[in-house]
């Protein structure tokens, strides 16, 4: 037991100050340690290391001052506290005499060397020296954009997209994210409608139409109009979408509205149930971040609106565009386009050398783009991600975060969590506070209040927002200095839209892929897009702690400067930070419940990854017991698993009795794959040898419950 790194920890509320154990204790006399047994068995808090370079040679010291009787007494007082199992001496409350933190650097699976594929990464230059005076537009448009959007030059996509559109033509616009495509195609279009004869008026109904796959999307959009027609005040923008109130929106179309910024779900429930709405004026179709419209299924949607534009009977001007191009935009672009202009800004050097095949395969990311990648067992993730948060957040200045997460309810864990702990609000937390503004945005929120978070976010200089990818496609968050990808997204075009929300408009940026050592073959599939990452060591993330002395643990390390010293220190603090994640999960029943759904839809979320993908991110490479110990879980494997069976229990007694065994629910099959924290829980032994395997391990509990 000696070179195990073990927390031992009552969580009763009691000053934080009991933790630190001086140095003296170490060197007691027999009886003073009898006395000390006799204190910790009435429940009095005490926390101690014990490690191979600290605890050993203490213990030696005391074992050659000990004689054999006081040995005996002591064997017989002892054994009780430090053999417990955790299952038996945990509770959720605060009440509990001992909590036993098992080590967050053992039993790991080991790093491998990432050795990242050489590749050419595909550049795109954003800014031209070109200006919007030397285009043909409207003097009262140029004026807008160099006074209300301080914009004079024009980018690289700009370029090449505003005379397209402007002689009329069809357009299939590829550009990195960042680049300037909302106005790339937003101002041909109101240099078009402009010039309309006679004006148009609000009665006209819409003569553009604009589809965004997401709600905080077309609010941006709509921003971005409203600013552009300033001077055209007869022309009226409005935006339609879900969790907005749906008579206010009849009414606004009932008055008239020219172009209409909408989400396909609610243009598709006005279409069939708003008498009002008519296409019989449209011009323009644009489809903005097309891929990811078709991504979230709204396909039949498109197909709908579509159908309504065709009936209206107009001949109108297409316009998709996309930071990547995908088979399903193919066939978009086969049925409602006419002989398309494709636009695709690459580097001259790039261009001419690659085939298009290569060009489509090949994602253009901003030039200004850092890219970093950290591999961290399972185990470390929550307390990694705090270190790295606390690194910018409180060791340096001006930093705002995007964290992407994979499920809502993991988003909403890891924010309560994060800021409880972090700013010092939990029931064991130091008198020391810190502010983080922290904030969540998923799809489960209400629309007012994921408004409210989305204008917040923007306007705040720092922050840490935590999402899941309803805020990776198009939405423009000013000064986001780093994006963190906790969860590994599905495909390499997520990967180019997440880290697309920073080093916009040519501003320096980082992005941070989170990856587990089963996972690392992940960078093979972003170099085949030409896609690299460097490597950021974890050690250097959780070596911020050790300048926070609110994780300080009891081990003297200041005067010690070895390498070997340095890292035990760093451990040490680390595993303090995690146990007061687990005691505020643990701390009330609420929180408890809210850690196991939160593991539920990381499991969900990583079952559903790509085919294409299985042999990466497969539920039979993932540690399901470490994997609850990311969220601050101690026994959540054994708990969830009980819990799904009493209530399976409880369902099926009003239920027929024949129903055969072998099928299960959906709960049961989650339980299933939930096991403890040192098995896969993939095993498909028989009930016999688990029962041996069960009384084996009750009789190494002591060395496999680390």
């Amino acid at each position: 037991m000696a070179s195990e790194d073990m927390l031992m920890v009552n969580i009763s509320n009691q000053e934080s100050t009991d933790l630190h154990i001086s140095e003296k204790q170490h060197n007691q006399s027999p009886s003073r340690q009898k006395w000390t047994a006799k204190k910790t068995a009435t429940g009095k808090r005490k926390a101690s290391f014990e490690n191979q370079d600290y605890g050993s040679a203490k213990q030696r010291k005391l074992n050659t001052k000990t004689n054999t009787k006081n040995k005996d007494q002591e064997a017989s007082e002892f054994p009780s506290k430090p053999k417990a199992s955790p299952k038996k001496g945990l509770h959720n409350g605060h009440d509990g005499p001992f909590i036993k933190t098992s080590s967050l650097f053992r039993y790991n699976p080991e790093i491998p060397d990432v050795f990242s594929p050489v590749v050419t990464q595909v550049k795109e230059k954003v800014f031209t020296t070109y200006s919007f005076q030397e285009l043909d537009l409207h003097p009262h448009l140029v004026a807008t954009l160099n006074k209300v959007l301080n914009i004079s030059s024009m980018t690289s996509v700009q370029k090449q997209t505003i005379p397209v559109l402007t002689s009329g033509k069809d357009a299939v616009v590829r550009s990195q994210t960042g680049s300037g495509k909302t106005l790339a195609y937003g101002i041909p279009l109101i240099q078009s409608l402009q010039a309309v004869q006679p004006k148009i008026q609000r009665s006209d109904g819409p003569l553009a139409v604009v589809i965004v796959p997401t709600r905080e999307l077309a609010q941006q959009s709509f921003q971005i109009f409203q600013k552009l027609l300033k001077p055209f005040t007869w022309i009226v923008p409005g935006v339609l979408m879900g969790g907005e109130k749906r008579k206010a929106e009849k009414a606004r179309l009932r008055k008239g509205i020219n172009v209409l910024i909408s989400t396909p779900g609610r243009l598709v429930d006005h279409i069939k149930n708003t008498l009002s709405i008519a296409f019989s004026a449209v011009r323009w179709l644009v489809l903005d971040e097309a891929d990811r419209t078709l991504d979230l299924g709204f396909e039949k949607d498109l197909t709908v609106i579509l159908n309504a534009l065709n009936a209206g009977g107009s001949s109108r001007q297409t316009v998709l565009l996309s930071a990547t191009l995908t088979e399903g935009l193919s066939r978009l672009t086969s049925i409602s386009m006419k002989d398309p202009v494709y636009i695709q800004v690459l580097e001259p050097s790039l261009s001419s050398q690659s085939s298009p095949s290569q060009q489509a395969d090949s994602y253009a990311m901003p030039d200004r783009l850092q890219q970093y990648m950290v591999v961290v067992p399972s185990k470390l993730r929550l307390v990694c991600l705090a270190a790295f948060i606390l690194a910018r957040c409180k060791f340096e200045r001006d930093q705002k975060l995007i964290v992407f997460i994979s499920s809502c309810e993991a988003v909403e864990f890891l924010d309560t969590v994060l800021s409880t702990v972090l700013c010092g609000k939990s029931s064991t937390a130091n008198k020391q506070q810190l502010s983080i503004n922290f904030l969540r945005l998923h799809g489960n929120m209400e629309q007012e209040e994921r408004t409210e978070v989305f204008q917040e976010f923007s306007q705040s200089k720092t922050g840490v927002l935590l999402c899941t990818d309803v805020a990776a496609r198009g939405l423009d968050l000013p000064q986001v200095t780093w994006i963190v990808q906790f969860n590994p997204p599905s495909s390499a075009a997520e990967y180019v839209h997440r880290v697309g929300r920073t080093a916009r408009i040519g501003a320096r940026g980082n992005g941070l892929l989170f990856l587990t050592p089963s996972e690392t073959a992940y960078m093979d599939v972003l170099a085949n897009h030409n896609i690299s990452l460097s490597e950021m060591k974890m050690e250097d993330i959780l070596s911020t702690l050790m300048q926070d002395e609110r994780f300080r643990g009891r081990g003297n390390w200041d005067k010690k400067k070895s390498a070997g010293a340095r890292e035990q220190h760093m451990r040490e603090r680390a595993t303090v930070l995690q146990t007061e994640f687990e005691n505020y999960v643990h701390g009330s029943e609420e929180s408890v419940q809210a850690a196991k759904k939160a593991l539920q839809s990381f499991v969900r979320a990583y079952t559903a990854y790509p085919s294409a993908l299985k042999h990466i991110f497969h539920i039979r490479h993932l540690h399901l017991g470490h994997a609850a110990k990311s969220f601050g879980l101690r026994d959540a494997p054994q708990g969830l698993s009980s819990t799904a069976n009493k209530s399976t229990k409880k369902t099926a007694k009003g239920k027929d009795n024949k129903r055969p065994a072998i099928k299960f629910t959906a709960r049961e099959r989650m339980a299933s794959l939930i096991r403890s924290e040192y098995t896969s829980g993939i095993s498909g032994e028989s009930k016999s040898k688990k029962k041996r395997t069960k009384k084996k391990a009750n009789a190494e509990d002591e060395l496999t419950e680390g």
